[in-house]
């Protein structure tokens, strides 16, 4: 079975490219600045690790449903285009007020996509409200407010009945990666439950505060427990993600360049001021676990590791059906 693909859409200069560059190859979010309009489709194909695989096509801002768009040199089909289609991301420039132009777009686009495949996930991102005209969340929940209820009487005038995620995002903080960690985590609903429920035993049996499963390429999270994200947290295990990889990549990979600066010995426990510990394991192919914890629920460390060993061999025997290699004991 083909991977699904992630449809970006939106208007020209909305910023869709800038996403998928700074989300999934690790581009400075200033470096943006200087990427050029996309005129053709691109397609990317995505494969960090071996739980999560997607295609992202990114779509010319200018592209009309009633026209004919190529790839390699052959036309596609909005049946090709929509039919194996996992999730459509519709970017809107929230300052690019007004927004009658794109919600045509964003309409145009769910009903067509609705019209070949009724399952896809629709999401909106409301993005670069990091200028001066959204300094406060006042502000950016208004934008997003008034964006939610157009687009729903457009829908509504049509008697179409389809739901639709809204983010606020900008690629100068967290907000991307959370954005599309909640739409990648939508292409495997019949084992995400299965994730949590592990996460939630983990977090239970280790008096964790959180827990993420992170891609460690790209830093979004292809899991959490049930417990609220709380932005600060997440963004307190993201960041160590980055830590760890740069002292891997001084420290960890030899002057011949032999050695990978994240493999299956990769871990890390970081003590912080306000009496909280970053606990850091890799999972498996690019895939690490990062929990927060407590400091004085952090007393016997290697319960921690045989716990976290323990959710290793769950989450291979979920994805790959794989066997733990070796029998725990008691």
């Amino acid at each position: 079975m083909p991977p699904p693909h992630i449809l970006l859409m939106g208007p020209r200069r909305s910023g869709k490219t800038s996403i998928q560059r700074v989300v999934f190859y690790k581009m400075s979010p200033h470096e943006t600045l200087f990427l050029e309009s996309t005129n053709t489709l691109d397609i990317k194909f995505i494969a960090n690790n071996e739980l999560v695989q997607f295609q992202v096509w990114d779509f010319p801002g200018d592209f009309e449903f009633k026209d004919e768009i190529e790839f390699n040199g052959k036309p596609l089909t909005q049946k090709q285009i929509f039919e194996n289609c996992g999730a459509l991301v519709f970017v809107i420039d929230a300052q690019d007020d007004p927004y009658h132009d794109a919600l045509a777009r964003l309409h145009d686009a769910v009903v067509c996509a609705h019209k070949y495949n009724p399952k896809i996930c629709f999401e909106v991102f409301v993005h670069k409200v990091d200028g001066d005209l959204f300094l406060s969340d006042e502000h950016r929940i208004e934008c997003q407010r008034n964006i939610h209820e157009q687009i729903y009487a457009e829908l509504k005038d049509r008697k179409l009945d389809i739901q639709l995620g809204f983010h606020l995002t900008s690629i100068y903080d967290h907000s991307v990666f959370e954005a599309f960690s909640k739409v990648v985590q939508k292409l495997i609903p019949q084992k995400l439950p299965t994730v949590v429920n592990l996460m939630d035993n983990l977090v239970a049996h280790c008096n964790l505060e959180k827990a993420f499963l992170f891609d460690v390429v790209s830093k979004i999270y292809i899991a959490t427990d049930s417990n609220p994200v709380d932005m600060q947290a997440y963004e307190l295990c993201s960041d160590m993600i980055d830590v760890v990889i740069d002292v891997s990549c001084i420290y960890g990979v030899r002057d011949d360049g032999d050695g990978l600066a994240y493999d299956q010995k990769s871990s890390s426990v970081m003590q912080l001021n306000n009496g909280m510990v970053l606990y850091l394991r890799e999972v498996s192919n690019y895939l690490a676990l990062v929990c927060l914890l407590r400091a004085n629920n952090f007393q016997n460390q290697g319960l921690m590791d045989y716990n976290v060993g323990c959710f290793k061999d769950s989450i291979a025997e979920v994805f790959t059906g794989a066997k733990p290699a070796v029998e725990r004991g008691n």
